[in-house]
């Protein structure tokens, strides 16, 4: 960290969000010689799982010792800084010019970011920013179902389907991917029910499809919950059937926490994902985004890592104003 003339903290690269996203590209800029302001509320997605998986050498690791150790290795980098349970508050420009067709950009003045912990309390600078928040989930308005979530429910198939498989399952929710999240499902269990939880989600051709493929429709409301010590049993719906449940699935509707950035805001499609090219760049010139808000897909540990990893290689390249096929 450098000061400017007035006092306030500069860095070349502040990164928004302290998930694996965040914390790779925190380590592949800092041994690129960066100076790192990375800013973590501290609220992950994952809080409420107690295992992640597939990511090589660290499967089976809780999200929580993962960051840890991300966060213990990075503080062996004097020039990356981590700041936990703080939020950014607003972003905007201090000076900002395209630095032509070959990509990358000039930023001598970059971002100023308002960062506080309940408030704003301070100003700083950056030449570049990364965005790595990942996406807040909405789950479906089902009784007690935060009891269950991240113990024996959970949201991501690839994750945690190896541990079900064989097992009864449940795929709960009400958005319009619901078919295809279970047939997806089916590929570990021959035991599968879809709870629609009262909603429209799947019409009446695609209930009989699902049939077909030996997998259970209930259209009912769900009204309980059943299990103890976040292990679920079973789950009652509202015409009085009950189905025994070993385990499963809920499908959440994702939103991004875009509003600090309405003064740089870059452009977003319908999902509310940032629109960013191969290299992770936005629309605006040195606005860049990694993990789960910038790509729909997999929503994984590695698999966001990795785009972490990416995108910090851009941004040096970016930096130098050198052409990169990244």
């Amino acid at each position: 960290m450098t000061e400017s003339g007035d006092g306030v903290p500069e860095y070349d690269v502040l990164i928004v969000g302290g998930g694996p996203a965040g914390l790779s590209a925190a380590l592949n800029l800092g041994r690129a010689l960066m100076r790192v302001l990375l800013i973590d509320a501290d609220r992950p997605r994952n809080a409420a799982t107690l295992v992640s998986h597939g990511f090589l050498t660290r499967d089976g690791v809780s999200p929580h010792e993962l960051r840890r150790l991300a966060r213990e290795e990075l503080a062996g980098y004097p020039n990356v800084e981590i700041r936990t349970r703080q939020r950014v508050f607003d972003i905007g420009p201090v000076g900002l010019r395209d630095h032509g067709a070959g990509g990358g950009f000039r930023a001598e003045e970059g971002f100023r970011a308002e960062v506080g912990r309940r408030e704003p309390t301070e100003s700083v600078r950056a030449r570049a920013v990364l965005l790595a928040t990942g996406l807040r989930e909405q789950l479906p308005d089902v009784p007690n179902l935060r009891g269950f979530y991240g113990v024996s429910l959970f949201s991501c198939v690839a994750c945690d389907a190896w541990d079900l498989r064989e097992k009864r399952l449940a795929l709960i929710g009400e958005s319009a991917d619901l078919v295809a999240r279970a047939r997806l499902i089916s590929r570990w269990t021959s035991e599968l029910t879809v709870f629609t939880h009262g909603s429209v989600a799947i019409g009446p051709a695609e209930e009989a499809e699902l049939i077909a493929q030996g997998i259970a429709v209930e259209r009912s409301p769900i009204v309980e919950l059943a299990g103890e010590r976040g292990v679920i049993t079973g789950i009652r719906v509202a015409d009085g059937g009950e189905h025994a449940i070993d385990g499963g699935f809920v499908q959440p509707q994702w939103d991004a926490e875009l509003g600090y950035l309405r003064e740089v805001m870059p452009d977003a499609d319908e999902a509310g994902h940032l629109i960013v090219d191969r290299s992770g760049r936005t629309s605006r010139p040195g606005l860049y985004a990694a993990g789960d808000i910038a790509a729909p897909g997999p929503q994984q540990l590695v698999v966001a890592a990795g785009a972490g990893a990416r995108v910090a290689a851009v941004i040096v390249h970016d930096t130098l104003g050198v052409t990169t096929t990244h």
